[in-house]
C-alpha cells in the first residue's frame, strides 16, 4: 500500500489537464463505448405465419436471433409450409463478421494504447522524453490508429447497412416457402433493435476524430516541431557549435576563435579617424 501511494505521489496527473493526455483519456472512454456497443450487441426478428387453409400449421410468432459476429447465413430458423405439420429450416443470407470483428479488433487495440500512453505520461514522462524516442513513436501510432478508425468505421457502417437489408421482415419472409401463396397472411410481430450498433458507428467516427486531432498535438511533443537548442539535443557538440555559427553571424574582428576578446578591429578602425575639430598639425593653428 505505502509503495502504492509513493507511485500516486510521483506521478504528475497535471498531464491530464493538457490536450496531450485529455484526449487520450477521451480516447479510452470512446473505445470502450465502440467495442461494447459492437461486440455485446444481439437482436431479435419475430414474424407471423398465418395458414389460411390450415389453422393448425400456423406460427404466429418466429423468432429469429443473431448476435455479433453477424455471420447471418449460420443463423436458421423453421417456418410452417402450411401443408399439414410440416416446417421447413431456414438461413438467413449474408457473413459480415469480417467488417464487425475488424472494427471490434481496432478498438480493443485502441483502448489498450491509450491505457498505456496515459500511464506512461503520468509516471514515467522522463522516460518517454528520453531521446526524443517515446513522442516519435506516439506520433506515428497514433497516424496509425487514427487511419485505422477511419476504415473500419466506414466498413463496418456499410456492414450494418448491410445488416439491416438481410434482417428486413420482408426479406426474410420471401424466404418462406408459406408466404408466397397469396391465400396465407405473412407480417412482422417485432423488429430487431438498431440503437445500440448505430451508436456504435457512431462511436466509431468520434474515435477518428479524436486521434486525428491528437496528431498534432503528439507532433508538438517531437524534435521535428521543437526549434533551437531541443532540434539539436541529440547531436555532437562539434556540430551545434558549426550550426550555431551559421545561424548566428559575428564580428569577427571583437572575438577571436578562442572565444576571448579581441580589440584589435576597434583599435585599427579608431586610428582611422580622427575627432571633429582635432587639429592635424600645430602650423595649421598658426
Amino acid at each position: 500500500m505505502e509503495s502504492a501511494n509513493q507511485l500516486v505521489s510521483v506521478g504528475t496527473f497535471q498531464v491530464l489537464k493538457l490536450p496531450l493526455g485529455f484526449i487520450r483519456v477521451l480516447e479510452w472512454l470512446f473505445a470502450i463505448f465502440a467495442f461494447a456497443t459492437c461486440g455485446g450487441y444481439s437482436g431479435q426478428l419475430r414474424v407471423s405465419v398465418d395458414c389460411q387453409l390450415d389453422k393448425a400449421s400456423s406460427n404466429l410468432s418466429i423468432g429469429i436471433d443473431f448476435a455479433y459476429p453477424f455471420r447471418l447465413h449460420q443463423v436458421s430458423f423453421e417456418a410452417p409450409l402450411c401443408d399439414g405439420r410440416r416446417r421447413e429450416s431456414l438461413f438467413l443470407i449474408g457473413d459480415y463478421s469480417s467488417s464487425a470483428e475488424f472494427f471490434v479488433t481496432i478498438a480493443v487495440f485502441a483502448f489498450l494504447y491509450s491505457l498505456m500512453a496515459t500511464i506512461v505520461y503520468i509516471f514515467f514522462q522522463n522516460k518517454y522524453r528520453e531521446n526524443n524516442r517515446g513522442p516519435l513513436i506516439d506520433f506515428i501510432v497514433t497516424v496509425v490508429f487514427a487511419f485505422m478508425w477511419l476504415v473500419s468505421s466506414s466498413a463496418w457502417a456499410q456492414a450494418l447497412s448491410d445488416v439491416k437489408v438481410a434482417t428486413d421482415p420482408d426479406e426474410v419472409l420471401e424466404l418462406m416457402s408459406a408466404c408466397k401463396v397469396m391465400t396465407n397472411k405473412c407480417g412482422l410481430v417485432q423488429g430487431p433493435r438498431w440503437s445500440g450498433l448505430n451508436t456504435s458507428v457512431v462511436f466509431g467516427f468520434l474515435n477518428f476524430v479524436l486521434w486525428a486531432g491528437n496528431i498534432w498535438f503528439v507532433f508538438k511533443e517531437t524534435g521535428w516541431h521543437k526549434g533551437g537548442p531541443a532540434r539539436y539535443a541529440g547531436a555532437p557538440p562539434e556540430k551545434q557549435a558549426a550550426t550555431f555559427s551559421q545561424q548566428q553571424p559575428y564580428n569577427q574582428g571583437s572575438f577571436d576563435q578562442s572565444g576571448g576578446y579581441s580589440g584589435q578591429g576597434d583599435r585599427e578602425q579608431a586610428s582611422e579617424y580622427s575627432p571633429v575639430g582635432e587639429p592635424t598639425s600645430y602650423s595649421n593653428q598658426m
